[in-house]
């Protein structure tokens, strides 16, 4: 895969008088003061002992384009490899609402054979379902040979929106939190390889998506009656998101946090994770010659004004 390099910087001392050399060593100490003055203010507003990371110029549509599509023909190799190895992938988003999940997914798969590459986006259980083993109608979903299951949200639930919001019960949620890094560890002994995803927002990033959501027609579907629920429950969210990832964060099937207030840096950054997580090789076919059309010599097509047409509106 390209690899990113960064330009070497050069110096320009060689050309500057010795008053200017001056001047530029005055400025080069008043930027260092003003640096350690940053850092000790964002120290003082540090939240929870993470420090605020100076904020990012907005990526050029024009790069971000460009490095989309070189990580896209990647993936499409990593596919090509899957299929040839025979290889089980699960790849688990997890994160808040408006976090972004959706979103990666679709940059993801949009360049992928549907054949070989499922999106497991369940609903609300049955009646039915509410009885089985919890885990049993995920295992349904699970891929096989040659296949990438992409999970938006999973057996996550319980952990997350179900104990918040009082979905299941205290020993249900308990028995969640023992029995599932057993379920993982078997996955992963199994041969399947399990990516989990986590998609952090800040609250004001999640607000704004939301207020984006309402004023935008196309998008207004995304916000549900629970996201309006959940949105007063911030502490409770990152309360289950803290004790899930105490429980669950295990050496054979970590969780990978992806920041994702900058939406076109998340999904860079995602989608190279997600490639260096598998090893592959390039399998894509070479490209093939067509042969001339064979003409129609004993056929001839039914009349037009005996087919019905779509107007053209456009």
């Amino acid at each position: 895969m390209a690899q990113f390099k960064e330009k070497d910087s050069k110096s320009i001392n060689g050309i500057l008088s010795k008053k200017e050399k001056k001047k530029l060593k005055k400025l080069r100490k008043k930027d260092k003061k003003e640096n350690l003055r940053e850092i000790v203010k964002r120290l003082d507003n540090r939240d929870q002992g993470d420090i605020e990371e100076p904020v990012k110029p907005e990526l050029e549509n024009s790069f971000y384009e460009k490095e989309m599509r070189i990580l896209q023909v990647e993936l499409v190799k990593m596919q090509y490899w899957i299929k040839h190895v025979g290889l089980r992938v699960m790849i688990l988003f997890e994160g808040r609402d408006a976090a972004g999940k959706g979103g990666t997914i679709k940059r993801i798969t949009e360049p992928l054979n549907p054949r070989g590459c499922r999106i497991v986006a369940l609903g609300t259980p049955s009646d039915q379902q509410k009885t089985q083993w919890y885990f049993q109608r995920y295992v349904e979903h699970f891929p096989c040979a040659g296949e990438i299951a992409i999970f938006d949200r999973s057996w996550y639930n319980r952990a997350g929106v179900e104990h918040v919001m009082g979905f299941c019960t205290q020993e249900q949620y308990s028995e969640f939190l023992r029995s599932c890094p057993e379920l993982e560890r078997m996955l992963v002994s199994s041969g399947i390889i399990l990516i989990k995803y986590w998609f952090s927002v800040s609250d004001e990033e999640q607000e704004k998506r939301f207020q984006d959501r309402i004023k935008d027609p196309a998008k207004r579907w995304k916000l549900s009656p629970m996201d309006l629920e959940s949105r007063d429950k911030w502490v409770e969210f990152s309360k289950a998101k803290d004790a899930m990832f105490a429980h669950t964060n295990i050496p054979e099937a970590p969780w990978f946090t992806v920041e994702s207030d900058d939406k076109k840096r998340s999904r860079l950054n995602c989608i190279r994770h997600l490639l260096s997580k598998i090893p592959y090789k390039d399998m894509t076919p070479d490209p093939i010659s067509l042969p001339p059309r064979k003409p129609a010599t004993d056929y001839s097509r039914p009349p037009l004004n005996e087919q019905f047409f779509v107007p053209h509106y456009y």
